[in-house]
Formats: structure tokens, C-alpha cells, sequence
């Protein structure tokens, strides 16, 4: 810790906990609203009997330091006394200058009063040799409960499996699942009175079904100014929708794609990043082609696909996979690429009003359905991609493979005025009566199961119900 004393760093320690001295977290930090991940971070956080160093990862402005805040708050309502806690941002510019051990050097000497010490560290990829501390402190010293963050989950996660293995669990924070926006507004919360998963609503009787779409077609409004204005909370609680909308422009291309990935990756050219980033922004839920893009950015194929690496670390885009559910064993083929938040590919592309663009609402439909599909895969046991295959060659957008369960759940994103399915289609190809395969919609009275010949079964399900239905159920078994 040679660029400066310890007195400099103490007194920047006190800035980042003010409860030190007030025994309180500021209002403005501990927020009323808590999402999903808030509850499922807590209790790894606080499972006393398999410790864990819990990491956070996703975009900018999903809600991660609030989380951490959140969190802070709780064990002060607890009774753990504030000295205890300790929190630390590695973004600031002068810890740049220091590691985590010259952070708790100063820590120790200066404020500790307990060896039982609770750390949050944020944006910690910008700490040097993290991982290895973070290891070093977890095996030498069983009282101090770690949280980070991080905006890369990739190199954070690979981190882990090199020097943190048993010692980690690793938590996404995407941006705001709808059920999340509507509770994040205070719009009406419904008492569905349901526990059931809802790819399965079929298996309701048809005047259970019907409650529930009466219950939750007010809805409808709200799902179009989430797909306008996304899922990022600050924003989402913006009345300016244009002014939310530079806002997230200067967040996602100034700082997270000129500032935070040259910081950990060997990037030469911003401004061929930025190119790669505002093609894929294009061209969401469709499927790339390497050597195209290639050639109409004038990128080499070794440097595109790091660069779209690079951005699916940084959880700005999610990359999803060809899936085999056929007979056939599938040759390697192309991938689809979503942007994480439809929100994003708006703003980047300034469309300030999409409710008249039918082509556009179904592109960043099928984003939404997509990003929801995907946050609840990160058990490791399923895998979330698409299908192309069938006697025509067509396409299925959404397959979900559970390795628990013997048939693949598959979705096909129908977000349109006519959502028609003929016996053909490969959506019903590919079902059965005992499984139906499921079909989102636009309309909210669009929905119901619809059978066809050799029994195959689709279900239709409005997007907005489907969608809050996924996170409702999510927040009713925490």
C-alpha cells in the first residue's frame, strides 16, 4: 500500500459505511422493494451450516449493491453490531491501488470489534488476485462471511472453479422479471391462490384457468411499458421514458462497453466492440452467422467470437444453443443471440414508442420470454436453447431440457394478433397429450389447450400472464 497512507484508506472505509457511525443503512440505500435474488442470496449468505462466499453477478444496474445493502440492513435489524460489517467498492478509483488484504490490514487495525465479520465487497473483478484472497480468508479464517459482486460472470465463475471449488454459489441478478415490475410499481397483487408451475396450467380445470386470466388481465398495459422501458429498476421507476432511455445508452455503451470490459479483457478496439454489441442489438432472437457478420463488419472470425465472449460475460447478451430432441444426432450449428433486456436493444436503437410496430413487439417479446425462461435455469441441471429440425427443416424458439424430466418443455413465441398453430407446425410435431407444448400469445383472452390428430396437444398462454405466473411462483416458494 504504497501510493497512499493508511489514513487515506481508513477514511474512505468510513465514507463506504456511514453506519458505523449512525447504526443505520441511509433510506436511499436500503430499499423497501426487495427482488427474488435478495432472498435467495440471504439465505446462502446466512446458512450457518454449509458456508458459502456467495457471488452476484449481472449487468449494470440490475440491482446488485442494493442487494448488498439489503443485506447489511437485515443484519443490523438482527442485532450484529455495524463495526462488524464491512463494505468496500473495488471500482472506486484508489483501491485500484490496493488488494483486499491491505483493505482488512486497515479494517482490523482501526474499526474491527469481533472476530465475526461480515465483508461485501463490490465490482470485485477489479480487485487483483480476488479469487485467491478470497480463498486464502475462507480457509484461514471460518468468521468472516463474504458477498461480492461482480459484472463478468464468466472470469469471476472461472476463477472459482480454479481456487474456489466448495467454496462458492454463485447467484444471477438479470434485470426485472416482470412479476418483479409490476411489484416494484405497487400495481395490484392479486391473490391467485395457486402453487403450480406455469408450464403445467393445463393441468387446471377450465374454470381455474379462466380465474386466472381474469385476474391478471389488467396486466396487459403494464407488460407493454415493460418491454418499452425493460427491466432495469431505476429506470423502470422513471417517468421519463426518453430520458431513462439516454441514461441506459450512456450506462451500457460509456461504461460497460468502453470502460469495464477493456478493464478485464484484452480488448485492442472499443469501437469494434461497440460495432459487434449494436449488430447483435439488431438482430436479437435470430440466429447468427459468424462468417456473415465477419464480413459486414470487417472483424476477423478469432476476434468476433472473443468479443461475443466477452459480451455474454459481461451478461449483456445471452447465447443460446442448438438443442437435440429428435431421433438425429444434430451437427454443430449456429447459435440465436438475445440481448439480456429488451430494454437495451430499444434504447441502442432509439425506439422510443414500439406499441405501433407489431415486428418490433414480437422480436423483444420473444427477448422477454427468453431472458425470464433462462433466469430460472442456473441449477445446472437444465439447459435452455432452441431446436431447428423436423420434416421441414423449422424452428422451435425455446427448448427447456431438465435433466430430471424424461420430455423437454418447448415454447414457441406467437406474440401477434394471429397466433395460429396448423397440425404441422413443428411445435405440435414435437407434443403430445400428455405434454402439450406451450404457445405464448399476445391477445389476453388468447389461451387454452388446443388438440390435434395422432394426439398432439399445444397450449396457448397470454405473454404477461405466463411471464408474472414464472416469477409469482419463483417469489411464492422463497
Amino acid at each position: 500500500m504504497s501510493f497512499f497512507d493508511e489514513e487515506k484508506l481508513l477514511n474512505l472505509l468510513y465514507s463506504f459505511n456511514p453506519w458505523w457511525k449512525t447504526n443505520v443503512v441511509q433510506k436511499e440505500f436500503d430499499k423497501p422493494f426487495k427482488r427474488i435474488p435478495f432472498y435467495e442470496a440471504n439465505k446462502a449468505f446466512n446458512n450457518n451450516e454449509v458456508r458459502r462466499t456467495v457471488l452476484l453477478s449481472g449487468a449494470r444496474r440490475t440491482g446488485k449493491t442494493t442487494i448488498m445493502y439489503q443485506t447489511i440492513a437485515s443484519l443490523i435489524e438482527k442485532g450484529i453490531q455495524a463495526k462488524q460489517i464491512l463494505f468496500i467498492s473495488f471500482d472506486h478509483p484508489l483501491l485500484k491501488l490496493c488488494n483486499i488484504q491491505d483493505v482488512l490490514d486497515v479494517y482490523n487495525n482501526n474499526v474491527s470489534i469481533s472476530k465475526d465479520i461480515y465483508c461485501f465487497f463490490d465490482e470485485i473483478q477489479y480487485s487483483s488476485d480476488w479469487n485467491s484472497w478470497l480463498k486464502f480468508l475462507y480457509d484461514t479464517n471460518p468468521n468472516i462471511k463474504v458477498m461480492a459482486t461482480g459484472s463478468a460472470s464468466p472470469i469471476l465463475e472461472n476463477k472459482v472453479k480454479e481456487s474456489g471449488l466448495g467454496r462458492w454459489i454463485t447467484i444471477q441478478v438479470p434485470t426485472l422479471l416482470f412479476y418483479e415490475y409490476c411489484k416494484l410499481l405497487n400495481l395490484e397483487t392479486p391473490d391467485l391462490n395457486i402453487n403450480i408451475n406455469p408450464t403445467k396450467l393445463y393441468l387446471l380445470t377450465k374454470q381455474e384457468q379462466q380465474d386466472i386470466i381474469d385476474k391478471l388481465s389488467f396486466l396487459q398495459p403494464h407488460f407493454i411499458r415493460y418491454l418499452q422501458v425493460g427491466g432495469f429498476p431505476e429506470l423502470a421507476m422513471s417517468s421519463d421514458d426518453i430520458y431513462a432511455q439516454r441514461i441506459l445508452r450512456e450506462d451500457i455503451i460509456d461504461k460497460a462497453l468502453k470502460r469495464d470490459l477493456p478493464a478485464i479483457y484484452p480488448i485492442r478496439n472499443n469501437a469494434d466492440i461497440e460495432k459487434v454489441f449494436l449488430y447483435l442489438c439488431y438482430n436479437s432472437s435470430n440466429i447468427i452467422n459468424i462468417q456473415t457478420i465477419c464480413k459486414e463488419l470487417e472483424v476477423n472470425r478469432i476476434t468476433l467470437e472473443k468479443y461475443i465472449s466477452y459480451l455474454e460475460s459481461a451478461n449483456l447478451i445471452y447465447i443460446s444453443n442448438l438443442i437435440n430432441v429428435g431421433p438425429k444426432q444434430l451437427l454443430k450449428s449456429q447459435n440465436k443471440i438475445y440481448i439480456c433486456d429488451a430494454a437495451i436493444r430499444n434504447a441502442i436503437l432509439l425506439n422510443d414508442d414500439i406499441t405501433n410496430n407489431p415486428t418490433e413487439l414480437g422480436i423483444i417479446a420473444e427477448t422477454a420470454i427468453y431472458k425470464h425462461v433462462k433466469t430460472f435455469s442456473y441449477d445446472g441441471l437444465t439447459t435452455v436453447g432452441y431446436y431447428r429440425g423436423g420434416n421441414k427443416n423449422k424452428e422451435i424458439d425455446i427448448v427447456i431440457k431438465d435433466n430430471k424430466e424424461k420430455t423437454p418443455i418447448m415454447i414457441e413465441v406467437k406474440y401477434r394478433e394471429n397466433s395460429k398453430i396448423n397440425e404441422n407446425d413443428l411445435i405440435v410435431e414435437y407434443s403430445s397429450n400428455e405434454t402439450p407444448n406451450l404457445v405464448i400469445t399476445k391477445k389476453i383472452n388468447d389461451y387454452g389447450l388446443y388438440n390435434y390428430p395422432n394426439n398432439k396437444s399445444i397450449y396457448k398462454i397470454p405473454a404477461p400472464v405466463f411471464l408474472y405466473l414464472l416469477g409469482y411462483n419463483k417469489d411464492r416458494n422463497n
